[in-house]
């Protein structure tokens, strides 16, 4: 079924007002629907989940004609867990994995193949691109961007700004030559509106000051600061999360 097919099979809903379902959606009562959601073909939401004003889970994949992201393998609609809140206008591309108790806000947006771990917070207008993984309780603030082929593991914070990136070439690639997203290792900090280049690996509980941009990787446990960001200091250990 082709992403137009799938966008015809919607049907009004009385479970909610205006609410628009696909087919072999999985939807429990104990969901809490706003207005004029919509949930596309094969998504499943979980228990006590809340869908909030005009989001939309499991939107059809729509790419370029020449999009790093096309893939052989089709995915089809979305996975909401249980007790987690869709915001108003967030969208969650069809393949798009969201773990239980987590807090997608309004105008967000996660991309296909990405999964989310659980009790994760992903801000306002946040963006997470296609193919990326996210472990437990990451915190992701207002407008923050995680690239594709990016890996976050558990307790991660993302200021509001950050942006990652994954293509040295800035869209002049060779053929073949691989996109390399960001490695933010385990409780690591990102401050407000930092730059990291592609491939740079973070390391565990080390922090990235506002403002920051980073252009190799960051050692465990590291302060870094400026433009190009340079160590400054170790983190002491009362600031781990343990």
């Amino acid at each position: 079924m082709t992403p137009s097919d799938r966008a015809r099979s919607l049907s009004p809903s009385d479970r909610g007002p205006g609410l628009l379902l696909g087919d072999r959606v999985i939807l429990p009562d104990s969901v809490s629907i706003g207005g004029h959601a919509i949930v596309h073909a094969d998504s499943s939401v979980g228990e006590g989940a809340i869908l909030q004003d005009g989001c939309v889970v499991g939107k059809p994949v729509a790419l370029g004609a020449r999009s790093s992201a096309r893939s052989e393998t089709p995915v089809e609609g979305a996975t909401v867990g249980a007790g987690t809140t869709v915001g108003a206008g967030a969208v969650l591309v069809a393949g798009a994995v969201v773990g239980e108790r987590c807090v997608v806000a309004d105008q967000a947006h996660v991309r296909e193949r990405t999964v989310i771990g659980d009790e994760c917070v992903i801000g306002r207008g946040a963006s997470v691109e296609n193919d990326v993984r996210l472990g437990a309780r990451v915190r992701m603030q207002t407008g923050a961007y995680v690239t594709a082929w990016s890996f976050v593991e558990d307790d991660v914070f993302i200021a509001p700004g950050v942006m990652t990136t994954n293509d040295q070439t800035a869209g002049r690639r060779p053929a073949g030559v691989p996109l390399r997203g960001a490695v933010l290792r385990r409780a690591c900090r990102i401050g407000s509106r930092a730059v990291l280049l592609p491939a740079i690996e973070i390391g565990e509980e080390a922090f990235v000051a506002a403002g920051a941009v980073v252009t190799a990787d960051v050692p465990p446990r590291t302060l870094v600061m400026g433009v190009p960001a340079r160590s400054v200091r170790e983190i002491a250990d009362e600031e781990f999360v343990g």
